[in-house]
């Protein structure tokens, strides 16, 4: 039986994670150490009693059912890094009889087969690139960003630009407009066109 420890289940998100009501699940366990994470306590220990199987997820999120189907919204996965929990976000997608959107906010810095196994079943990827460049990517998450240029260009291949929304943050004191110019000018000749820039906040904010 498929289990995945949850960190939080926060409901009737409006237009904040995709369009429609949206419920948020985050997960546990990310590859990145970033230096502003804004969701760093899903790093540490996992607590007990945080484990879920899809069946249990479903019944804590259907009661919002009928906002979902009203306004097309429906699950959003994050964390942490959800990816890496693909089979049950799969498992959990087969309980999925009313249309329910399914979306992924990620980093995409993991290994292909996570994102070729979530490819059939996710409407929408929202994906938080970072930076394009190689130095500042790894000076900001401590790892380097070979995994997201392949699966961004898996994405490509499959012709599925049109689900992804990639965000460019701009990072106090790692990179700066040009870098996100440089960022989106190389997306944007693999066929990406759905931008999200934005500022991140720092601790000094």
């Amino acid at each position: 039986m498929t289990k995945a420890p949850i960190h939080a289940i926060s409901r009737l998100r409006p237009g904040t994670d995709g369009n429609g009501i949206t419920t948020l699940v985050t997960f546990y366990g990310c590859p990145l150490r970033c230096k502003y994470c804004l969701n760093a306590d899903t790093l540490g220990a996992i607590p007990q009693g945080h484990e879920m199987t899809p069946e249990e997820l479903y019944e804590r999120v259907r009661k919002d059912d009928l906002y979902f189907r009203a306004t097309g919204g429906g699950v959003t996965f994050g964390g942490g890094e959800p990816c890496l929990r693909s089979e049950f976000i799969r498992e959990f997608a087969r309980l999925n009889r009313n249309g329910w959107k399914i979306r992924v906010e990620t980093s995409l810095n993991v290994p292909l087969e996570h994102v070729q196994a979530l490819i059939p079943i996710v409407d929408q990827w929202i994906v938080d690139i970072k930076s394009w460049d190689w130095f500042t990517y790894l000076a900001y998450t401590g790892q380097d960003n070979y995994r997201v240029k392949g699966n961004m260009n898996h994405f490509a291949l499959k012709e599925i630009q049109d689900k992804v929304v990639v965000r460019l943050p701009l990072i106090e004191s790692y990179n700066d407009d040009e870098d996100r110019k440089e960022s989106m000018s190389y997306l944007q000749a693999m066929g990406f066109t759905k931008f999200d820039l934005f500022t991140y906040k720092t601790p000094k904010q």
